[in-house]
């Protein structure tokens, strides 16, 4: 896996990654000032709702109604896009979605376009494969601007730059800005306003130039083949509308039947997100028209790993995520480890979950990211749709133990053989083959009982890692069986249990 944006270096794994964040003190500050921020705006909003119970339930419900029929809603989604002008495009995976819309810029003879904020484009890596086909990509989020001038990867769903403080971002605007269009000021400050306009002015000429616009979206309705994108900026109405030629590359479970549904998304979104009563930017298109907008639209559905996250029953919860960030701002993981210790354009939480099932466990990164949570559960309390993502990480866990990936064969879920973790799958075997054969958990039972003060304080080995922060537990001086038996008369333990 490579980074985001070229010549970046490949993830190594959670843990490492972590280690290192962690020890970057000027990250840290950054990062729990917007998180504690951020989660203190959004349970504000939360709570001005009477009926958020009802409408998170609500929105799960239609999230999983559409995931279990997701063919229908898709045929119907392309039906109703070509009705209105559209063309749609189906891709696979990342190399095909990145062959369709380098293709499509191809075929306009532009050599560059401007983009709204996209995490499935940055999924594909679409920038790199832009820019290898000579097409340079403009970001025009504000966050985006300043990961991509830095030379940067993005670090959190809502605010990719929130590892940046202000100092930082006008040094990248002062240094980066004249070798990508215009320059920016001279005495340039960290003030705000400044920084603000001074991307205005360098994001104005490449708006107003620009005849290929790519944009990804938050929600497609399948009942009028309308795209939806929700942002705070205005930038990404200039890409939807400016361009001759409107390129979105959208994953498969962003799709909704109908407005009804999207209504209460539209609500939830935004409170989750931006800790806004809605958003103030809410942009919609349906196809094409002669009088306004883009001249050629082209909708391209991404699979690139949906379809076996899908076939898992537990794991399928995660394409409920409408991206609002909610859970990164309240993990207390992400808040010392930032985002880019997930190896993901999907960090947090969500990305501890999504990124394994759209990728796969076989990578090293992918296999750790299950184990980066604490499972405290603060994650599920705030997601908008209900996500039970400490449910999905144990699940995901136990995936990595027993099997690897999941995919699917026929009708049925088959789990691939995982690479390492040897020494734990085979500490689940012991364990299992012990609860099998009572006479001989029985046994061993007592014979730790009997050699407890022989037992060290801490693991050697591989262990020492897991006892360095955490006490074991003691050995009782008698088994419970024993325990039992001595103070029961001899009553049979399970069937004192039943």
């Amino acid at each position: 896996m490579s980074g985001t944006f070229v010549g970046m270096p490949a993830f190594p794994a959670f843990p490492s990654a972590a280690r290192e964040a962690v020890r970057d003190t000027t990250l840290r500050g950054n990062l729990r000032h917007a998180t504690h921020t951020i989660r203190a705006k959004r349970a504000k909003a939360v709570a001005e709702v009477s009926d958020w119970a009802e409408l998170r339930e609500a929105g799960k419900r239609i999230k999983d109604h559409t995931l279990r029929h997701l063919d229908h809603h898709l045929v119907r989604l392309e039906e109703s896009v070509t009705a209105a002008g559209g063309t749609v495009h189906w891709a696979a995976d990342a190399d095909e979605a990145n062959r369709i819309v380098t293709g499509l810029v191809k075929e306009t003879g532009e050599s560059e376009v401007v983009k709204v904020k996209s995490m499935a484009t940055q999924e594909i890596e679409l920038n790199e494969a832009l820019e290898a086909a000579g097409i340079r990509a403009y970001e025009t989020d504000l966050a985006e601007l300043i990961v991509q001038l830095g030379r940067d990867r993005p670090s959190h769903i809502l605010v990719p730059a929130i590892h940046r403080n202000r100092g930082e971002i006008r040094d990248v605007f002062a240094r980066e800005m004249g070798g990508w269009g215009r320059p920016a000021p001279e005495g340039l400050t960290d003030a705000p306003a400044e920084l603000a306009e001074a991307a205005r002015l360098h994001l104005r000429e490449k708006f107003l130039r620009a005849k290929v616009g790519i944009s990804g979206a938050n929600f497609l309705v399948a009942e009028t083949g309308t795209l939806v994108v929700v942002e705070s900026e205005g930038n990404g109405r200039m890409c939807l509308t400016l361009p001759e030629t409107l390129i979105s590359v959208v994953g498969i479970e962003k799709v909704v039947p109908t407005w009804r549904d999207l209504e209460v998304f539209l609500q939830t979104l935004p409170r989750s997100s931006t800790a806004e009563r809605m958003n103030p930017y809410t942009s919609m298109w349906t196809g094409t028209t002669d009088a306004d907008g883009p001249r050629a639209f082209h909708l391209v559905l991404l699979d690139n790993g949906r379809t076996d996250a899908l076939a898992d029953e537990v794991g399928r919860q995660a394409l409920r995520c409408i991206r609002c960030s909610a859970c990164l701002n309240v993990c207390p993981v992400y808040e010392r480890a930032g985002g880019h210790a997930y190896g993901s354009v999907y960090p947090g939480p969500i990305g501890a979950i999504l990124s394994p099932q759209l990728r796969g466990t076989a990578s090293e990164i992918d296999a750790s990211l299950p184990y980066a949570s604490s499972l405290c559960g603060a994650c599920y309390e705030v997601c908008p749709v209900a996500i039970d993502l400490p449910e999905v990480l144990v699940h995901l866990r136990e995936r990595v133990v027993e099997g690897g990936e999941a995919t699917r064969s026929g009708n049925k879920v088959v789990l691939r053989p995982a690479k390492g973790h040897a020494a734990e799958r085979a500490a689940m075997r012991a364990a299992r083959w012990a609860f099998t054969y009572p006479g001989a958990l029985r046994t061993g039972q007592r014979l730790a009982s009997r050699t407890r003060r022989l037992h060290p304080r801490t693991l050697p080995g591989p262990g020492r890692a897991w006892s360095g922060t955490r006490d074991l537990p003691p050995v009782p001086a008698e088994p419970f069986r024993d325990w039992w038996q001595r103070t029961r008369g001899g009553n049979d333990v399970k069937g004192a249990a039943e």
